[in-house]
């Protein structure tokens, strides 16, 4: 087993650890489109720890997952969901979806009105900058 693979798998056990607190935190629903009775999974939030965090982890659907690392395939519709998720109290989760809104807002009028309500603390505001989506 290569070095590479090793790290791969004690990364992942790592974060499974977190699995029943977070879904206990996210009432087992997307914590982005807020989707329930799907799969969910947990996604790191940018930029990635060295030792796992659950302060950088959320947990997300198959759908979200796949818009956020493949943009070609954005449905800007599908992240009308952020009307809700922009105000998370949990911070991962408003982060992931400020920063959907403003890749967004680009073409989409009704994510530059939504960021226009936006207000982060500049804690907040540091993080959301070395977030690339």
């Amino acid at each position: 087993m290569s070095k590479g693979h090793a790290k791969h798998q004690e990364r992942h056990h790592g974060l499974s650890l977190f699995g029943k607190e977070l879904v206990r935190r996210c009432a087992a629903h997307c914590e982005l489109c807020n989707a329930n009775g799907v799969k969910l999974s947990i996604y790191e939030v940018p930029p990635i720890p060295a030792e796992p965090d659950i302060d950088h982890c959320i947990m997300i659907c198959e759908t979200c997952s796949e818009q956020l690392e493949r943009p070609k395939r954005r449905d800007p519709n599908h992240w009308r969901c952020l009307t809700s998720a922009m105000w998370s109290t949990t911070v991962p989760v408003k982060l992931v979806a400020v920063k959907m809104l403003q890749c967004l807002s680009q073409k989409e009028d009704w994510a530059a009105e939504l960021l226009e309500q936006v207000y982060l603390e500049p804690e907040e505001q540091a993080w959301l900058d070395k977030i690339e989506l």
